[in-house]
């Protein structure tokens, strides 16, 4: 089993380096930071298991440090030390969500306990196997979506209904075995089901079965997915597709874990956790009276929001150099890789059609290619839309601070002294970096 990574985070050099004797003693992975900021530098690249942190440091102390973190993944636990600490601090940072808050000097058995408690919370083992192998399928390096799946791993031993959202090609299926194998029923049946691609006649048979003799063409019982399903999981893709009057046998479903076959007189029970999945947004269809809204929240227990590639560049260079090895056994070739020019369009592409049109992208190009390095022309003709320019940092600063002023202005209705306020500026500096951007202050105003 892979080892668990603690961010230790003090300004003290001796202390940091006792205890990370002590930890790594422990069987830890133990990187240290002796600044909050040193802290923030290092999280995304680390996505630790748990954090350890001073509370008072620097410029940025320990408090101001949980906040950024939260910012970035808000489901690491986050374990606060100090030397100053009040029960009234500590109540409010328990408060705000850190996970425990240990006065100094450390008792040493302590916090090794506090930290075992924090991982079981936290990492939640599954129960099948090792740690990561529920995991496996999803390609990624990314902060998001490591956030995402330290939620699945969260909900791992729940028996609640899980909503995936996201769009077309984001993996929504992927994730959905994901959170199959991270449960309790990882060893029982996975049973996807497209609810789009079942003809609405067929759809009720197929869910609930039915009985010899039903309908025309019924020559003998037919058990339906949810029998198939039994004691583990049904997947229902594009759940919004689903016709009404199912969605109503679905929900009674829900309510009573009973189905009854078409054509059947009994009920009959059934244990299936529902996971299903949409890329549309379901409560405009609630709205529109097409879908119903006690489904939804019947559905909707657990909300899981695959982010769309572009949201996740750091992932594409990962998923191209995987998609190539699988590539090159199916096809037998030798392709080693993109060149630069190449990588930068790929990192560089809008790709509306997600990780479905990277893939097909990459097999294209394996395919055309003549030379182990694939050159940058053979991806020309296969994307056609217009590249979203990753940005110089000054660009992307002037781009950021101008959308935020503007934001800014439009909430507080060309108020510039509310809005120095929020951005934490005199009215003086405000209004010379307004002026800088151009922004005039009266054209916001009511």
């Amino acid at each position: 089993m892979t080892r668990q990574t603690i961010l230790l985070v003090d300004d003290e050099q001796d202390l940091l380096s006792l205890w990370t004797l002590r930890l790594e003693s422990a069987g830890y992975n133990v990187v240290t930071a002796e600044s909050g900021e040193a802290a923030m530098g290092i999280f995304p690249a680390i996505l630790p298991h748990l954090v350890i942190t001073d509370l008072r440091m620097g410029q940025m102390d320990g408090m101001a440090l949980y906040d950024a973190i939260r910012k970035i993944n808000k489901t690491v636990p986050v374990i606060i030390i100090t030397a100053h600490g009040t029960i009234p601090e500590a109540v409010d940072a328990t408060r705000q969500g850190v996970y425990s808050f240990l006065p100094k000097p450390i008792n040493g058995k302590k916090l090794l306990h506090e930290i075992e408690k924090a991982l079981a919370v936290a990492t939640a083992t599954p129960r099948n196997g090792t740690t990561d192998e529920w995991r496996k399928a999803i390609i990624s390096q990314s902060t998001i979506m490591e956030e995402l799946l330290a939620k699945v791993q969260l909900i791992a031993g729940s028996m609640s209904n899980v909503l995936i959202r996201g769009e077309s090609g984001t993996g929504k299926e992927l994730l959905a075995i994901a959170v199959h194998k991270a449960g309790s029923r990882a060893e029982e049946p996975f049973v996807p089901v497209n609810c789009s691609a079942i003809p609405e006649a067929l759809m009720e048979s197929e869910l609930f079965g039915h009985v010899r003799g039903s309908f025309t063409g019924a020559n003998k019982n037919h058990p339906g997915l949810f029998m198939a399903a039994q004691g583990g999981t049904l997947f229902l893709d594009e759940i919004g597709d689903m016709p009404q009057h199912l969605q109503v046998k679905l929900l009674r479903v829900l309510q009573e874990r009973t189905i009854r076959p078409v054509g059947g007189t009994k009920d009959i029970p059934v244990d299936v956790r529902i996971v299903s999945a949409t890329h549309q947004t379901l409560e405009d269809l609630i709205e529109q009276k097409k879908f119903r809204e006690d489904l939804y929240y019947r559905l909707n227990v657990v909300m899981l929001e695959l982010p769309p590639l572009r949201d996740r560049r750091e992932d594409i260079a990962l998923l191209v150099n995987h998609f190539i090895s699988l590539l090159n056994k199916q096809n037998e070739k030798q392709v080693t890789g993109f060149s630069p020019d190449a990588m930068n369009i790929l990192l560089e592409a809008a790709w509306p059609g997600n990780i479905r049109q990277l893939f097909n992208v990459v097999e294209q190009a394996t395919a055309l290619s003549t030379t182990p390095l694939i050159p940058s022309d053979l991806l020309h003709h296969t994307l056609q839309e217009n590249p979203i320019k990753i940005l110089g940092f000054d660009e992307a600063r002037r781009e950021f601070e101008q959308h935020y002023l503007v934001q800014l202005l439009q909430t507080t209705g060309g108020n510039v002294a509310w809005a120095a306020r929020i951005a934490n500026r005199n009215r003086t500096d405000f209004y010379k970096i307004l002026n800088r951007h151009n922004i005039v202050p009266a054209f916001f105003k009511n």
